[in-house]
Protein backbone atom coordinates (compact mmCIF):
# COMPACT_ATOMS: atom_id res chain seq x y z
CA UNK A 1 0.00 0.00 0.00
CA UNK A 2 2.74 2.41 0.54
CA UNK A 3 4.22 2.13 -2.74
CA UNK A 4 0.51 3.97 -4.03
CA UNK A 5 1.44 6.97 -1.48
CA UNK A 6 4.72 7.12 -2.60
CA UNK A 7 3.66 6.82 -6.29
CA UNK A 8 0.88 9.38 -5.70
CA UNK A 9 2.75 12.14 -3.57
CA UNK A 10 5.96 11.73 -6.86
CA UNK A 11 2.91 12.54 -8.89
CA UNK A 12 2.53 15.48 -7.22
CA UNK A 13 6.28 17.03 -7.37
CA UNK A 14 6.17 16.05 -11.01
CA UNK A 15 3.11 18.47 -11.53
CA UNK A 16 4.82 21.24 -9.57
CA UNK A 17 8.42 20.55 -11.08
CA UNK A 18 6.98 21.43 -14.93
CA UNK A 19 4.42 24.10 -13.17
CA UNK A 20 5.22 27.68 -12.55
CA UNK A 21 3.71 28.99 -9.29
CA UNK A 22 1.50 32.10 -9.65
CA UNK A 23 0.78 33.90 -6.26
CA UNK A 24 -2.45 35.79 -6.95
CA UNK A 25 -3.21 36.26 -3.01
CA UNK A 26 -0.04 36.86 -1.23
CA UNK A 27 0.11 36.77 2.33
CA UNK A 28 -1.70 39.61 4.52
CA UNK A 29 -3.94 40.01 1.21
CA UNK A 30 -8.08 39.73 1.96
CA UNK A 31 -10.13 37.31 0.38
CA UNK A 32 -11.68 38.92 -2.89
CA UNK A 33 -15.41 38.09 -1.63
CA UNK A 34 -15.34 37.40 1.98
CA UNK A 35 -12.82 40.73 2.90
CA UNK A 36 -12.85 39.86 6.98
CA UNK A 37 -10.78 36.98 5.46
CA UNK A 38 -7.21 37.28 5.57
CA UNK A 39 -4.45 35.44 4.19
CA UNK A 40 -1.73 34.09 6.60
CA UNK A 41 0.32 32.29 4.00
CA UNK A 42 0.54 33.05 0.26
CA UNK A 43 -1.93 31.22 -1.85
CA UNK A 44 -2.03 30.90 -5.75
CA UNK A 45 -2.12 28.13 -8.12
CA UNK A 46 0.01 26.14 -10.62
CA UNK A 47 0.00 27.57 -13.86
CA UNK A 48 -1.11 25.63 -16.94
CA UNK A 49 -2.75 22.94 -14.39
CA UNK A 50 -6.85 22.63 -14.38
CA UNK A 51 -8.73 22.30 -11.36
CA UNK A 52 -12.49 21.28 -10.34
CA UNK A 53 -13.60 24.77 -10.71
CA UNK A 54 -11.79 25.14 -14.28
CA UNK A 55 -8.93 27.38 -12.97
CA UNK A 56 -5.25 26.08 -12.21
CA UNK A 57 -4.22 23.37 -9.35
CA UNK A 58 -4.53 25.82 -5.97
CA UNK A 59 -1.51 26.15 -4.00
CA UNK A 60 -0.62 27.25 -0.39
CA UNK A 61 2.68 28.53 -0.28
CA UNK A 62 4.91 28.62 3.02
CA UNK A 63 7.98 29.73 4.54
CA UNK A 64 9.98 26.46 4.11
CA UNK A 65 10.91 24.36 1.01
CA UNK A 66 9.66 26.00 -1.81
CA UNK A 67 9.66 22.94 -3.71
CA UNK A 68 8.56 20.32 -1.33
CA UNK A 69 4.94 19.37 -0.78
CA UNK A 70 4.17 18.76 2.48
CA UNK A 71 0.28 17.94 2.35
CA UNK A 72 -3.00 18.04 0.48
CA UNK A 73 -6.11 19.80 1.87
CA UNK A 74 -8.91 18.03 0.13
CA UNK A 75 -11.80 20.45 -0.11
CA UNK A 76 -15.53 20.01 -0.03
CA UNK A 77 -17.33 24.02 -1.41
CA UNK A 78 -20.88 23.49 -0.43
CA UNK A 79 -21.58 27.16 -1.83
CA UNK A 80 -19.90 26.25 -5.04
CA UNK A 81 -21.01 22.76 -5.08
CA UNK A 82 -17.86 21.27 -5.84
CA UNK A 83 -14.49 19.91 -4.23
CA UNK A 84 -11.30 19.77 -4.78
CA UNK A 85 -7.49 19.96 -3.69
CA UNK A 86 -4.91 22.05 -2.61
CA UNK A 87 -1.42 21.43 -2.50
CA UNK A 88 0.74 22.81 0.53
CA UNK A 89 4.32 23.57 -0.17
CA UNK A 90 6.71 24.33 1.79
CA UNK A 91 4.52 25.02 4.77
CA UNK A 92 5.48 24.96 8.75
CA UNK A 93 3.33 23.53 11.30
CA UNK A 94 1.85 27.12 12.33
CA UNK A 95 1.08 27.63 8.43
CA UNK A 96 -0.50 24.60 8.02
CA UNK A 97 -2.91 24.83 11.28
CA UNK A 98 -3.99 28.16 9.39
CA UNK A 99 -4.87 26.64 6.17
CA UNK A 100 -6.74 23.66 7.82
CA UNK A 101 -8.65 26.58 10.32
CA UNK A 102 -9.08 28.80 7.03
CA UNK A 103 -10.76 25.93 4.90
CA UNK A 104 -13.07 24.53 8.29
CA UNK A 105 -14.52 27.54 9.59
CA UNK A 106 -17.75 28.33 7.94
CA UNK A 107 -20.57 26.15 7.43
CA UNK A 108 -20.17 26.14 3.81
CA UNK A 109 -16.48 24.63 3.75
CA UNK A 110 -15.25 22.02 5.23
CA UNK A 111 -11.61 20.40 4.54
CA UNK A 112 -9.34 17.22 5.38
CA UNK A 113 -5.38 17.89 5.60
CA UNK A 114 -3.60 14.68 4.59
CA UNK A 115 0.20 15.21 5.46
CA UNK A 116 2.90 13.90 3.71
CA UNK A 117 4.76 10.98 4.86
CA UNK A 118 8.18 10.78 5.56
CA UNK A 119 9.65 8.68 2.59
CA UNK A 120 13.46 7.50 2.42
CA UNK A 121 14.41 10.41 0.41
CA UNK A 122 12.18 12.48 0.83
Amino acid sequence: MNETNDSFWTALDTLLSKSKIRIDRPKGSRHPRFPDRIYKVDYGYLEDTSSMDGSGIDVWVGTGNPSKIDAVMCIVDLMKNDSEIKLLIGCTEEEKEFIYRFHNETEFMKGILIRREKMNNA
